[in-house]
């Protein structure tokens, strides 16, 4: 457009030079004068339309009638032109400028796409700004350790880190661009080594509304409008671009999560794969998955940890209160930090290995009023936590909750069914605990614990994790007791409905005390240091066999509906275990008791006396074995019959039976032979002993046929240490007494 107004005013001047010199007058050659300079003063501005009429007047001073008149009119054409065609030149250069700086913009742009992740496109907007001629030096900064660091810049400069106190810092903190026309007039300016700066325009780029990075340029003239507000828009456009990036970088991280959560068989493979993947995609040292239970943060998975002293942490769990997973435990809020060596809370050896920057975050279980497991994260060195990575981190462990939850489940599943494996293999005994340890493991909130099972018309404590059961077997409930405890009514129970108490809401200790004597039950029970308990019944058939006690000893919200339900789990199962233990019990002791006098048998016998001899070796006290055989017992049998016999058999161990004291064992040793087991007793209690069970044999009389006995003892240590030796010396006593005819030989 400048071309097409220069030759319409050298036209329009031309014209007029050649009137004047065909001999026109003056009035027919200054129109055309007047026209240039119009013409160029509204192109060029004012100097150049004055410049124009000097020289037109010159011309115009050889043609004749040129006066004063002829000057004015020139110089106001000139005049008038100028201030017409000023904001005409202003809107030209701006649309200029402004179409030069969209070229740029769009050559920019169409660059931006081919950058693989957030680093390399950062990186390369210096060599690109550059390459489109912006001029002046151009830098990319990020924040780092309370100020910015250089990511990179064209051309090279010795500054690598910069304070927060400047432009850049300025930009980053406000969200918005910051141009300073002259840095000279900035007390904040921080001037590059080497370089010669007039200008600075500071560009924040965000990432989700974030400012993540400072694109800051600085050169030796004046940043033009249309320049900053092109550089604006391209800004803008890396924002959108970072923004986007972002977005594809979450959504694989989380397709990859959901994958390795669908291919893991186990909650500690799961937890494995999740912890490499958040570690590496983060670029960050390590991290811990952490479980709650109990008193205790148990470590379910960790990777990158190297240093001793943490894994001793690992591997002895986080007490109580220790570290910042117990917060997030406590509050369910996520945490971020980049100064952990300020955090009251944190764990003493982390602070000693220098680390700074660490998130924790809770990882949501359904139902749970806690956040069961915590997900920690970090690193020694200092940075900053992105939006975008919080959110990412966030959308992961929902994520990671949800893969967790199915394998739960899975795990409740095969624990069991490894129950039922162990009720065909082991003793009921050694079921009980076994039953008690899984319950506590895999109910939510669960530290603590104890299963009181239905024997005779009373519930007594069968199992105990974290308790003297020795001191609790001296305590027996009646079914009332029970419900009192278990607070409910009684169907509630036949239905196997858990319940959850709290100390907050109700004492625990004072509904303990109503129900057992308080000297045991606080000292054996620790019902004082409850905070919290899940009880269930485990009824079968109309029957409530046996309740399961959970507890926590540190706190009162620690069971929540995820517990409920772990326990609803557990409350079938458990029925079904019990009913099964109950019916080999009797199982056992049927093939364990004598039919005809319901004493136990030989085989009871042999099981009970090595029991007895291990207890009496471990803990030193005497044990005394007692044969007894029956004398007249033969002659009833003959005259009266088989009948009458085993009559006789029934009224020896009733009478065995009465004459007892609290400890002894009586059993049916074989036909018309019994023994007695005595614990605590030496040989001289053992003779007593001995002597009223003989004399209580000898008032059984069938007509004129009485019985009798001849009772051989053996006494542990002087007499054997072993079944075989203890036997054999009773035995050999026993024949003794019979062949001298006395009642007892020791």
């Amino acid at each position: 457009m400048g071309a097409f107004y220069l030759t319409l005013g050298l036209a329009a001047f031309l014209l007029g030079v050649w009137v004047g010199l065909l001999g026109f007058p003056d009035p027919y050659a200054l129109p055309w004068f007047m026209i240039a300079v119009a013409v160029v003063a509204s192109a060029y501005g004012l100097a150049y339309g004055l410049l124009l009429s000097t020289l037109a007047a010159f011309f115009l001073y050889r043609i004749p009638g040129f006066d004063a008149v002829a000057l004015a009119l020139l110089l106001l054409s000139a005049l008038l032109a100028h201030q017409l065609g000023e904001s005409l030149r202003k809107a030209y250069r701006r649309a200029r400028n402004l179409a030069r700086a969209q070229r740029l913009l769009a050559e920019a742009l169409e660059a931006l796409p081919q950058a693989e992740d957030r680093e390399a496109l950062l990186r390369s907007l210096p060599e690109r700004l550059a390459a489109l001629g912006v001029g002046g030096h151009v830098g990319v900064w990020v924040p780092h350790d309370g100020g910015f660091r250089r990511l990179a810049s064209q051309p090279p400069m010795g500054l690598d880190w910069i304070p927060g106190t400047g432009v850049v810092g300025r930009a980053f903190r406000e969200g918005r661009p910051v141009h300073i026309p002259d840095v000279r007039k900035e007390p904040s300016y921080i001037a590059p080594p080497g370089q010669e700066a007039l200008s600075e325009l500071a560009l924040p780029l965000l990432e989700r509304g974030e400012a993540v990075a400072v694109l800051n340029l600085e050169r030796p003239r004046p940043f033009l409008p249309e320049q900053v507000e092109g550089l604006t828009r391209f800004a803008q456009a890396v924002s959108l671009q970072l923004s986007r990036l972002a977005d594809l970088w979450e959504r694989q991280i989380l397709t990859e999560l959901s994958e390795r959560m669908a291919r893991a068989q186990t909650l500690e493979e799961a937890a494995r794969e999740a912890l490499a993947l958040l570690v590496a995609s983060l670029g960050l040292e390590s991290g811990t998955l952490w479980e709650a239970r109990g008193a205790r943060m148990e470590a379910l998975a960790h990777h990158g940890v190297e240093e001793p002293s943490l894994l001793r942490v690992l591997e002895e769990g986080l007490a109580f209160g220790v570290g910042l997973a117990w917060r997030v435990y406590e509050t369910g809020s996520p945490l971020f930090t980049a100064r952990y060596a300020e955090e009251g809370q944190g764990v003493p050896a982390l602070k000693a290995l220098g680390w700074r920057t660490l998130a924790a975050l809770p990882v949501p279980s359904p139902g749970a009023p806690r956040s069961r497991r915590v997900l920690v994260l970090g690193q020694r060195e200092a940075r900053p936590w992105r939006k975008a990575e919080v959110d990412l981190l966030l959308s992961a462990c929902r994520t990671l909750g949800l893969g967790l939850e199915r394998l739960t489940e899975k795990d409740r599943h095969e624990a069991v069914n490894r129950l039922f494996l162990d009720l065909l293999e082991m003793p009921l005994e050694a079921l009980y605990p076994e039953i008690l340890e899984v319950a506590v493991r895999k109910v939510p909130g669960a530290e603590a614990g104890s299963l009181l099972v239905l024997e005779e018309g009373a519930y007594r404590f069968r199992a105990a994790v974290g308790y003297d059961l020795e001191g609790l077997k001296a305590i027996a409930f009646s079914p009332e007791g029970m419900l009192l405890w278990y607070g409910r009514s009684r169907e509630e129970a036949l239905k196997g409905e858990p319940r959850i108490l709290s100390a907050t809401e109700r004492p625990i200790a004072e509904i303990s005390h109503r129900t057992a004597p308080p000297e045991v039950i606080d000292r054996a029970g620790r019902a004082t240091e409850i905070r919290a308990n899940l009880c269930l019944p485990v009824p079968y058939k109309g029957e409530v066999l046996a309740y399961l006690n959970l507890d926590n000893l540190h706190d009162p919200k620690a069971f929540g509906e995820d517990s409920l339900a772990a326990a609803r789990f557990f409350a079938a199962p458990l029925a079904t275990l019990l009913h099964e233990s109950r019916t080999r019990k009797l199982l056992e002791e049927a093939a364990l008791t004598d039919p005809l006098t319901g004493l136990p048998n030989r085989r009871a016998f042999e099981r009970a006396f090595l029991e007895e001899l291990k207890r009496a070796e471990r803990y030193g006290y005497p044990l005394s074995l007692a044969l007894l055989d029956l004398t007249g017992f033969k002659q009833v049998n003959d005259r009266l019959g088989h009948a009458a016999g085993d009559l006789a058999l029934v009224k020896v161990a009733e009478a065995l039976l009465r004459e007892k004291r609290n400890g002894d064992k009586i059993f049916r040793w074989a036909g018309d032979e019994f023994a007695a087991l005595l614990p605590h007793t030496g040989k001289e209690g053992a003779i007593r002993a001995a002597f009223r069970y003989a004399e209580a044999i000898s008032r059984i009389c069938f007509g004129d046929l009485c019985l009798g006995a001849n009772v051989g003892l053996a006494a542990f240590p002087e007499d054997g240490r072993t079944p075989d030796a203890l036997l054999s010396a009773a035995d050999t006593r026993m024949y003794q007494a019979k062949g001298r005819g006395v009642a007892v030989v020791a």
